[in-house]
């Protein structure tokens, strides 16, 4: 019993948040269960189509392409591609963090993961050119490649972290479930 309340700690937490909420501060209470509502029909409609791509992904490109389009030998090209990818997509970011887990797990680089998220949440063209029509051209570009260069530094300076002090028992633990299942 005291593992259930371990595994399930934080939604067990919600639930008493929720009825302390309705207890004290019914209003509170009632505009919170409508933002909740609405954000998981967001996730509803979202997330499953994602799911789709992800599996989609995993069969239909082969690791050995990832490695070279998006490894740690792709060099410039990756960083490129990596960042095409982040900045073309409309939608939250949370999409990106599936996305971004698959590649890493087929053997995409940190530096170029760091730019694909970076890029998905602060370089999208569409919020460019709102950019442009507000705050002008000059100071949209300035803030586009300075954003641009401090996600390289990022990405780099994570790689190299990575390297020197290597986590990686959670990328084991979902390659060793992947091949249970299959």
């Amino acid at each position: 019993m005291m593992e259930i309340f371990k595994k399930f700690k934080f939604p067990i937490l919600i639930v008493f948040v929720y009825i302390g909420l309705a207890v004290w501060i019914p209003d509170a209470a009632s505009r919170s269960s409508i933002v909740t509502i609405d954000y998981f029909k967001e996730m509803a409609l979202i997330m499953p189509p994602v799911f789709i791509m992800m599996g989609l992904m995993e069969v239909w490109i082969p690791k050995d392409k990832i490695q070279k389009w998006l490894g740690s030998e792709s060099g410039i090209k990756g960083a490129a591609i990596s960042f095409a990818l982040g900045t073309l997509p409309t939608g939250p970011l949370y999409v990106a963090f599936p996305m971004t887990a698959t590649l890493i797990r087929k053997g995409a680089s940190i530096t170029n993961m760091v730019v694909f998220l970076g890029s998905w949440s602060a370089l999208k063209i569409p919020q460019l050119i709102v950019e442009i029509k507000f705050l002008g051209v000059s100071f949209a570009l300035a803030r586009f490649i300075l954003t641009l260069m401090a996600l390289m530094l990022i990405g780099f300076l994570m790689e190299a972290i990575l390297r020197k002090h290597p986590d990686k028992k959670w990328l084991e633990s979902m390659s060793n479930e992947i091949e249970e299942r299959t």
